[in-house]
């Protein structure tokens, strides 16, 4: 990321929610019971590969030097699809977690020239050519982790080369806009990331998921992070390496592409080179298309930072990225894959200040629905799962008895290496209400309001979106309510099983985190300022 830019209808209705679909017809409004949800589960839309978040730079000290205890508290609340006694899950469940292979800039330490060592990291592989995999030991504890708690999905992501096959010696770029690599080092590049795959695999612990590009659009110039910019063609070349390597190693890992810095990118943008990628990707007959490659998914990947606000530019910028996905041959999937706060906002500020509450929750949670709904994105990813800074972008929140810290002078930067205290954040669970229960292969279904409202009001008011097992048939129904009163609802549909009456909901408030509660089917209340998520088992 870039800091300085990040059952059966019982009747037809029209949604004027954002999980209907295009062309429904609006129906009558509930009466005294509040809104009216239908959910039409015989409409599929698409099918979800995973939530997940990222290990960068935190986790690399977090899982090396912490104690024990707390890291397996903070490993719990990250993948843990456990329940406490009251039947509150424990965790929340992410289904993905991204691993970030470095560049090197650790080994380099302050002749990386980038500030901060929170944001340096180790590379596997060695100037000598040599591979050592007891570096990323901090990352490695939690991907182990991970998979003790049954995390379904794993990715690597790397965000530039290693320093030794870069132009200038570094792991930031010259401000050139090409990719920082070496002229004939993009296959050795390649043969990098293909051998990480490799071991893994060997350890048991495979990636399903390689993601070799990141933000390519950003020049990664300064001393702030790892990155490197790269263009369309440039980008394809390192897919196609890194794809044909994976299948002459027999391995099963697909490669995701690009990582754009805005989804703008993705169908549109001013960055020569570098823009319009999913046709430039994906459109027959062009010269970058990496479409029906073996080893790469039929998917694109882009970050929703810069696109969420005001509202009515958080739904306009998904619908057109739905109907240029829609419209697009072979119909690629949509991952957002990575997001944190970073625009000013009226609604919670920008991206300093941390943020406990359910303000940045919510903010989040919408941002959440949207891309799920507009776009249909069918992997939904935060940033970073563990921050130290007083800042927007972490689940967890990492101190020494205040609001973390600000930069690399500050003189909490080293003891945090060791210790700290733990801090939850309302965000954590609010995602926790997608991430629990909606998982790999459930599929979105058609679902919405009976009583017409514009979407920009909707965005301010009360959202959902209906997901269906399609092996038990079972359904999860989200609802985030941004309003400050409480909702009544209806839910119209066929097959609801519920003993007594009773269906189970969890509820992230402003005194609830994802907290299980009982509601009778006929009078479900959504509490104001809250995210809620409703399991209907079917008979």
């Amino acid at each position: 990321m870039n800091y300085k830019i990040i059952g059966v209808f019982l009747a037809f209705f029209c949604c004027a929610c954002t999980s209907c679909g295009k062309g429904d017809e609006p129906g009558e409004p509930a009466g005294a019971g509040g809104e009216e949800i239908v959910i039409d589960q015989a409409v599929e839309y698409q099918e979800i590969d995973g939530f997940g978040a990222s290990d960068a730079w935190r986790c690399q000290f977090v899982g090396k030097n912490w104690p024990e205890s707390k890291k397996e508290a903070i490993a719990d609340l990250l993948f843990s699809q456990e329940l406490k006694e009251d039947g509150s899950p424990k965790g929340i469940g992410l289904s993905l977690w991204r691993f970030y292979l470095g560049a090197g800039s650790s080994e380099q330490g302050a002749a990386s020239g980038i500030t901060s060592d929170w944001r340096r990291a180790e590379c596997f592989l060695a100037p000598d050519g040599t591979y050592d995999w007891t570096k990323h030991q901090g990352q490695q504890w939690f991907l182990n982790a991970a998979k003790e708690r049954g995390v379904e999905k794993f990715l690597a992501f790397t965000i530039a080369p290693p320093v030794q096959f870069s132009k200038n010696g570094k792991a930031t770029a010259p401000a050139d806009g090409s990719m920082n690599i070496q002229a004939g080092k993009m296959d050795d590049y390649a043969d990098f990331l293909v051998r990480v795959c490799e071991h893994f695999k060997q350890q048991g612990t495979p990636f399903h998921y390689l993601s070799p590009v990141n933000e390519p659009q950003w020049g990664w110039t300064g001393n702030g992070q790892e990155g490197t910019p790269a263009t369309n063609s440039e980008v394809a070349e390192l897919v196609r390496f890194t794809a044909s390597g994976l299948e002459q190693k027999g391995l099963e890992t697909q490669v995701v592409a690009a990582e754009a810095g805005s989804l703008v990118f993705l169908h549109a943008g001013d960055k020569a080179g570098r823009d319009h990628q999913i046709d430039d990707f994906f459109k027959p007959g062009s010269a970058n298309s990496i479409a029906g490659l073996p080893r790469v998914a039929n998917l694109i990947s882009g970050h929703s930072y810069f696109t969420t606000f005001p509202n009515q530019t958080l739904i306009s910028t998904r619908e057109q990225l739905g109907a240029k996905l829609a419209a697009t041959p072979g119909t690629p999937g949509f991952w957002q894959s990575e997001f944190c706060v970073l625009e000013n906002t009226d609604e919670i500020g920008g991206g300093w200040n941390r943020d406990l509450t359910m303000n940045t929750a919510l903010y989040v949670a919408r941002v959440i629905h949207y891309d799920l709904t507009l776009a249909n994105a069918r992997s939904w990813q935060w940033w970073t799962a563990l921050s130290q800074y007083n800042y927007k972008d972490g689940l967890i929140f990492l101190d020494r008895g205040n609001s973390g810290i600000s930069g690399p002078a500050h003189p909490d930067a080293e003891p945090l290496k060791y210790d700290g205290f733990v801090r939850e954040s309302k965000l954590l669970w609010a995602l926790g209400n997608y991430s629990r229960f909606i998982r790999p292969g459930m599929v979105r279904v058609k679902c919405g309001f009976t009583a017409p409202k514009p979407e920009h009001e909707r965005a301010k008011d009360l959202m959902v979106s209906a997901w269906k097992d399609t092996q038990s048939q079972d359904l999860v129904v989200v609802l985030v309510n941004y309003a400050s009163g409480e909702k009544k609802i209806t839910l119209r549909q066929q097959g609801l099983n519920a003993t007594d009456g009773k269906i189970d909901a969890y509820i992230t408030s402003p005194t609830a985190s994802l907290q299980k509660t009982s509601m009778d089917r006929d009078q479900i209340v959504i509490p104001g300022r809250s995210v809620v998520t409703l399991c209907l088992k079917q008979k």
